[in-house]
């Protein structure tokens, strides 16, 4: 349980990024949309619904809701978790900010990377996922001998800045990459 709230962490840094003033940049410059991933393992657990049908993602087989024990729907951050807390995806929403995608990403990148010093940025990149345009972050970390893959993407539904990230043992990184993947490609985001 201890790596899911260093995971949630993670999380409130990005939410903490949506709270910023917002008066740096707008959209506009920001990089045409990538392809998606080529290999993913798709999910074979529970569709998830959230915001009244406007993000949906299928959740891997052997992760619970958890947002009970660590947030609830009404501060928008809902969590799912296996039993050790090693692998988890954590949803959080909050308001737009100013800034695009690619700005906020790279603040978070910035940030990550001074209380990580082992943190490996993969890649921090625009991608397409079901007619939605998002900026991914990929990256890996080693803490305390534990090696973790996360997968952080960030969107706009509406008024509201979504952030998903999706936190995986990293024994096998490049199963770690599928399995995140493939639960991106079955992000909707309206």
């Amino acid at each position: 349980m201890r790596n899911l709230v260093r995971f949630m962490g993670v999380g409130l840094l990005v939410a903490g990024l949506a709270a910023c003033d917002g008066n740096s940049t707008d959209s506009a410059g920001q990089p045409a949309a990538g392809d998606t991933p080529v290999q993913a393992s798709v999910p074979a657990g529970e569709n998830i619904s959230l915001m009244d049908g406007k993000v949906s993602f299928t959740l891997p087989a052997g992760l619970s809701d958890q947002s009970g024990k660590l947030g609830t729907q009404s501060n928008n951050m809902y969590v799912y978790a296996d039993k050790s807390g090693q692998q988890a995806i954590i949803v959080i929403t909050a308001p737009l900010p100013a800034e695009g995608l690619d700005v906020l990403s790279g603040r978070l990148v910035e940030q990550q990377k001074s209380r990580d010093p082992n943190l490996k940025v993969l890649a921090n990149k625009p991608v397409e996922l079901n007619g939605a345009t998002l900026q991914q972050v990929n990256s890996v970390q080693t803490l305390k001998g534990v090696t973790s893959y996360s997968s952080i993407v960030l969107g706009k539904t509406g008024d509201q800045l979504l952030t998903m990230q999706i936190t995986l043992p990293a024994t096998n990184q490049q199963e770690a990459e599928n399995i995140a993947n493939g639960v991106l490609n079955t992000l909707k985001v309206k």
